[in-house]
């Protein structure tokens, strides 16, 4: 009887225990040296290595990624820093290229927009160049003036009015050399937007039309 008791307790102790062993997962991983481990348990050999779940098939169902080296940390932040940057530049360009379409309609658009544009640039260069003149006629009118003075001391009036007219004309040709500038960068603005805008629409550029003879 007390037998009998003995193996209906083992019994009992194998079925309760059979399916918390079934219910373990199966652990594949590789040490340094490619040694490949099937175990329940990662061995000491693979820590920080990659560890692989499995099925019961033996498929993988879960994969555990290995530690990485500081310099691996590192190359992948600044992997992920330059996909944000790619990311965001993408974005921009693809704001700048959706107001191009908005503002234009056609290549016409933007040669109209152009001359608009340097006209009023020109109108106000021709203005510049009109205060230029008048500080160069002020200067001749002054140095007359001064003539009178060679062998006297110049009034301190005379020669304020020289040196404030000196750095009026020097002001001006700065400012003229400025809407020079202008108009180049407006032309440069215009040519970048029509290609833009045909590479954008796949339109053919027009043709420049022949001067009338």
């Amino acid at each position: 009887m007390f037998k009998l008791q003995i193996v209906i307790l083992a019994t009992l102790l194998v079925l309760t225990a059979a399916p918390a062993s079934a219910q373990q997962t199966m652990l594949k991983c590789k040490d340094d040296k490619g040694r490949t481990y099937y175990t329940q348990t990662p061995p000491a050999e693979c820590l920080g290595k990659e560890i692989n779940e499995l099925s019961k098939q033996g498929v993988v169902v879960k994969k555990r990624e290995a530690a990485l080296t500081a310099e691996q940390i590192a190359a992948r932040e600044a992997e992920e820093k330059r996909k944000k940057e790619e990311e965001t530049l993408a974005k921009e360009e693809g704001r700048k290229n959706q107001a191009l379409l908005n503002t234009y309609s056609s290549e016409k658009d933007i040669e109209d927009s152009r001359q608009r544009a340097l006209k009023q640039a020109e109108a106000g260069m021709k203005e510049v160049e009109k205060r230029v003149e008048e500080a160069k006629k002020r200067a001749q009118k002054l140095a007359a003036e001064k003539e009178f003075y060679a062998k006297k001391p110049i009034p301190k009036k005379l020669q304020d009015d020289v040196n404030n007219n000196e750095i009026d004309l020097k002001g001006q040709q700065d400012t003229l050399a400025a809407k020079t500038k202008e108009l180049s960068e407006i032309n440069a603005k215009y040519d970048e937007d029509k290609r833009r805008y045909l590479e954008l629409t796949g339109a053919k550029p027009k043709a420049a039309a022949s001067p009338k003879k």
